[in-house]
C-alpha cells in the first residue's frame, strides 16, 4: 500500500518535471512527438480518460526507472 503511494507521488513528480522541463508547451513538437510515437494515430484508445491513465502508467514507469524498482 505505501509503495503505491510513493509510486504515486513519484509519478506526479516525473510529469511535473517534464512539464517543466518542457516549458508547458503541452501541445509542442516534443508532446506531439510522444504521441505519433506512443499512438499512431495521435490519441490513445478511451478519450481523455485513456489518455490521463496512459500518462500516469508512463509516469509510473519513468519514476520506477529512475529509482530501479
Amino acid at each position: 500500500m505505501i509503495g503505491r503511494v510513493v509510486d504515486l507521488f513519484g509519478s506526479l513528480w516525473v510529469l511535473m518535471s517534464l512539464a517543466m522541463v518542457s516549458k508547458f508547451r503541452l501541445k509542442g513538437r516534443y508532446w506531439s512527438w510522444r504521441l505519433m510515437t506512443a499512438f499512431p494515430d495521435g490519441t490513445p484508445p478511451g478519450g481523455k480518460v485513456g489518455f490521463v491513465r496512459f500518462g500516469l502508467d508512463y509516469a509510473r514507469w519513468a519514476w520506477r526507472i529512475r529509482r530501479l524498482r
